[in-house]
């Protein structure tokens, strides 16, 4: 089976293209790379942000308990001293 001269031209690789192309998929990898490490330093702050939530979370429960106690305090101090 012989090959006409269009079908081996059909199969030739432009050299120059080919350059291109090469260029281009090793900068592609080179902002997936950078991509990627961006991601890892986002998840890794995401972590602390959350750690930081929850922290504070028992912090905002204590607070609402001094400030329920202060005012039923201060309530039954009104109550008492008022004298009704």
């Amino acid at each position: 089976m012989e090959l006409s001269k269009v079908d081996v031209m059909a199969f030739e690789i432009d050299p120059v293209k080919y350059g291109v192309l090469w260029q281009k998929v090793e900068d592609y990898e080179k902002k997936f790379d950078s991509m990627e490490r961006k991601i890892d330093k986002m998840e890794n702050q995401l972590d602390k942000l959350v750690g930081l939530a929850d922290q504070s979370r028992g912090g905002f429960w204590a607070g609402m308990m001094i400030v329920s106690g202060l005012s039923t305090l201060a309530g039954w101090a009104i109550h008492w001293f008022s004298g009704k």
